[in-house]
């Protein structure tokens, strides 16, 4: 259970405060409800290109990381398909700093074309090292178009060419800051050895004078049901064959997402899971594999994922997953196996809220879902899932003509 109070600034900045007296440290975390859905098709890699602009210092602070360091603080953040993540953890005597260091960069961010170019480089270098240079890395470039017709998920993060981020104009990224970088379409969850009066106070003082800024209205394409099977071979210089299946599953908030996430458990959680037993480590086909969701706030996806043992042919390989699938599909799953991978996510539920800055995180990203009291039902959620939900959405889920298959081979095998 995460307790947590809540207050809205006249400006629209939506605040969460948890308090923890048994930590010395206090977390400020900062989610902007944007993310690569919002771009563009012809500028993508647009929101994770801003994250690393925010860390090019402010109009009043030139330099972010340099006050921040001095009163024993750190800082990251994340870009994701659906949300751009930013927070500081510091000592909570020194919560102040933090306060300023985000309001003023929610402002005044710096613009400058330097700025501009060194981190345009660096996000540039990213997609080369990350995504074009290594072994696998392409794979989301190929796999989201293939799964995704309509819906902006169907670039990476990243963006869908090194080309959109090259030709990133002051202009655009000024525009992209004006639209989305604002108290309305922020949520600010501030935790740890503080109070919920003294952190209205600082919100109030360095936060509420911002401007509001215009609401955005997000209005995506909804992708629509597949009813074709869709493949694609990819050929490079890697290691192993390998073999990507993805399926359509509901958004984030549905009430069958539990069933999906226990159900990629069931199949590939650990060495007694399907998957494991079956295609590993009986029969030897798969070095690897694994079953997991993107976990997108819009229509996601189910993930299967293999590399396969040099010899195997990628009939045999995928005709062995196949069989899996509709086992799953045909009959119930027992009771121990749904009651492991229950346990499971309940640890995991737990242990995260052991964390100060999890916490923060997932109380923001639940707020963002509708209500930040989310967190503390979800349990409830998965021990809600029965046997008979889960063969249920097996069913639905995995048939041929909703599949969209990249078969990754290797030069020697083309």
């Amino acid at each position: 259970m995460v307790d947590f109070n809540r207050f809205t600034l006249a400006n629209g900045l939506r605040v969460l405060v948890h308090e923890d007296d048994t930590t010395p440290m206090a977390v400020l975390n900062i989610l902007y409800d944007v993310g690569a859905r919002d771009e563009e098709q012809d500028k993508t890699g647009f929101a994770h290109l801003f994250e690393h602009l925010m860390f090019g210092g402010s109009v009043n602070i030139p330099s972010y990381d340099e006050p921040l360091q001095r009163v024993g603080g750190e800082n990251n953040a994340f870009t994701s398909n659906d949300i751009t993540n930013y927070y500081i953890t510091l000592p909570a005597t020194n919560l102040e700093t933090a306060f300023w260091l985000e309001s003023d960069r929610m402002l005044s961010l710096a613009f400058s074309e330097k700025s501009l170019e060194t981190q345009r480089n660096v996000v540039c270098e990213e997609f080369k090292q990350r995504y074009l240079n290594q072994p696998y890395g392409d794979v989301w470039l190929k796999l989201r178009p293939l799964a995704y017709k309509e819906h902006p998920y169907r670039w990476a993060t990243i963006g869908q060419d090194l080309k959109q981020i090259e030709d990133a104009k002051m202009d655009d990224v000024k525009a992209f800051f004006q639209k989305h970088y604002n108290p309305q379409n922020a949520i600010m969850v501030v935790g740890g050895n503080v109070k919920t009066a003294e952190v209205k106070a600082l919100a109030e003082k360095w936060f509420e004078p911002i401007p509001a800024g215009e609401r955005y209205l997000r209005n995506l394409p909804t992708e629509p049901q597949q009813k074709e099977a869709r493949q694609e071979t990819v050929t490079a210089e890697v290691p192993l064959n390998a073999i990507y299946m993805a399926f359509q599953m509901p958004d984030r908030v549905d009430k069958d997402y539990q069933v999906y996430d226990l159900l990629s458990d069931i199949l590939s959680q650990g060495q007694s899971s399907r998957l494991y037993n079956s295609l590993l480590k009986e029969q030897q086909l798969f070095s690897e594999i694994n079953a997991y969701l993107t976990g997108s706030i819009d229509q996601g996806l189910f993930i299967v994922e293999g590399k396969l043992v040099e010899g195997v042919t990628m009939e045999a390989a995928e005709a062995a997953i196949w069989k899996e699938l509709n086992a799953i599909a045909a009959e119930e799953v027992t009771v121990d196996e749904l009651t492991k991978v229950k346990n499971k996510s309940e640890s995991i539920i737990v242990f995260a809220e052991m964390s100060l800055l999890d916490k923060a995180m997932n109380l923001a990203y639940y707020e963002l879902l509708g209500d930040a009291n989310l967190l503390n039902t979800e349990i409830h959620k998965y021990h809600d899932v029965t046997s008979t939900r889960i063969l249920e959405v097996a069913q639905r889920t995995f048939v041929k003509e909703q599949s969209s298959i990249l078969y990754y081979l290797t030069a020697q095998d083309a």
